[in-house]
């Protein structure tokens, strides 16, 4: 009688001993194999000098690829013979002194800035007298617009009552208002005071009125729960709820009132970027009025532009 097989237990089944796989295998290292031990690799960090380089590159390098293919468009339909526009190179031909020297006659000393009177000035001191009736302007209208807006938006009968007024007089043009600005002052200075003053009144009154009118109410019940006085439910609650709503005003209000101030000059004349543009053309000086045009939008995005961050600073502050 033959003896029994004895099968071994594997993966497979039972098998003969012969047949079955090892239950363990030995792991021969590879001969002269070196060793690997783990390490740190320092992470480097972008210096924030290069995020702000390439941030910077970012926002500004397509806006100047564009402005080159505009530019190069712009040569192509003006720059051959007969043409009744002026190409770049024209402009750069015809008006080189206006863009070389614009502050010809124009003595900055510290914060002091000295304007020679007359038309001999370079198209920088024509800006700047320009810049210094919007300055004066603008302030009085931000001063009264935000008053105006606070104490017509606490009140919804008065918001609802006097928003359609101020609705008709923002859409009257700023020339609009020229005669009756002459008709009560008489003189060219204080009416165009009084043009950028009207003229930018009205957004600043709108949108601060809107933010007062647009405060949560929970803020409201936390002034009553915490009994704060009017000055200080101003200072910590409305004020901080209708910053946003104020800039949004007044960055609408200084552009028209850079508009607002250069067609009151272009018809009043003296001095003034407004002047500056109405003379080249009696002049026949089409390339000086496109330098002037440049001047004007560089000079607006700017004062939109300073006016945005101001705001981003006091919404942080407050």
């Amino acid at each position: 009688m033959s003896s029994p097989v004895r099968l071994v237990h594997t993966s497979a089944g039972y098998l003969p001993p012969s047949v079955a796989a090892p239950q363990s295998a030995e792991i021969i290292p590879y001969p002269n194999a070196p060793s690997v031990q783990a390490q740190e690799v320092p992470i480097k960090l972008p210096h924030p000098l290069a995020e702000k380089a390439r941030d910077v590159a970012a926002n500004v390098l397509p806006t100047l690829i564009m402005l080159v293919v505009l530019l190069g468009i712009w040569q192509i339909a003006c720059g051959h013979e007969g043409a009744t526009f002026p190409s770049p190179s024209k402009v750069w031909t015809e008006s080189r002194e206006v863009i070389l020297h614009p502050f010809k006659n124009v003595t900055i000393d510290g914060w002091h800035i000295k304007i020679q009177d007359g038309g001999d000035v370079g198209i920088a001191g024509h800006v700047l007298r320009s810049l210094g009736r919007v300055a004066f302007g603008f302030s009085l209208s931000a001063t009264f617009g935000i008053a105006l807006g606070i104490l017509i938006g606490q009140s919804k009968t008065a918001y609802r009552a006097l928003d359609p007024i101020f609705q008709i007089l923002r859409t009257v043009p700023p020339l609009a208002w020229l005669p009756i600005s002459l008709a009560i002052f008489q003189q060219a200075g204080p009416s165009a005071i009084f043009l950028i003053f009207i003229t930018a009144i009205w957004p600043v009154i709108l949108n601060t009125a809107a933010g007062v009118q647009n405060i949560p109410p929970t803020y409201r019940n936390v002034g009553r729960v915490l009994s704060l006085n009017p000055f200080e439910y101003f200072i910590k609650i409305m004020l901080p709820a209708t910053v946003p709503y104020m800039f949004t005003g007044l960055r609408v209000g200084i552009g028209m009132s850079w508009l607002a101030i250069v067609a009151a000059e272009m018809v009043q004349g003296g001095t003034g970027i407004g002047f500056f543009i109405w003379d080249s053309y009696n002049s026949s000086l089409l390339t000086d009025t496109i330098v002037a045009l440049i001047w004007i939008g560089l000079v607006g995005f700017a004062l939109d532009r300073i006016v945005g961050w101001i705001g981003r600073r006091v919404a942080r502050e407050v």
